[in-house]
């Protein structure tokens, strides 16, 4: 079973063309793509204070998941105005386990490594190592961009 192909982009995720067709994916990485990239709905003491309380955002799949407590995506839209510290790239590689765990849930995975470093100013770089059950390990590498940095930069 293959799904469509998507591709991280400077602008985010895109779908990528085959000729006049849409590519195809076989692998794993729209499914990674999605879980990273997708903002998960936030319970409302996540909420930093410099972020409207109101916002929790959220995959609109989630209002009735297949499984009763899936939720899709992750939190590093959270991270959107913080600082470049080392507990922000922490809860960067914490919010991303969360979002692929369930990879492991479904055995499509047997260990999930994340690293988050600042790649520059503004920038993260996130390194995902998936271990198939097969053994071998398949990594991607994502290049996320601090809006609070975009902003400026814009202005």
């Amino acid at each position: 079973m293959a799904d469509v192909a998507l591709v991280m982009t400077e602008a985010g995720g895109d779908l990528l063309l085959d000729g006049l067709d849409l590519a195809r994916d076989d692998g794993l990485e729209t499914a990674v793509i999605i879980s990273l990239f997708t903002d998960r709905r936030a319970e409302p003491d996540q909420i930093p204070p410099e972020l409207p309380q109101d916002d929790l955002r959220g995959y609109w799949g989630d209002v009735q998941p297949f499984v009763e407590g899936d939720r899709t995506g992750s939190l590093l839209w959270l991270l959107a105005r913080e600082k470049q510290l080392p507990q922000t790239l922490a809860r960067a590689e914490q919010y991303c386990r969360d979002a692929l765990a369930w990879m492991i849930e479904d055995r499509v995975a047997t260990r999930i490594d994340v690293a988050a470093s600042h790649l520059s100013m503004g920038w993260m770089l996130i390194v995902v190592d998936l271990y198939r059950p097969q053994g071998e390990r398949v990594q991607y590498r994502y290049n996320y961009e601090w809006s609070a940095q975009a902003a400026k930069r814009a202005a």
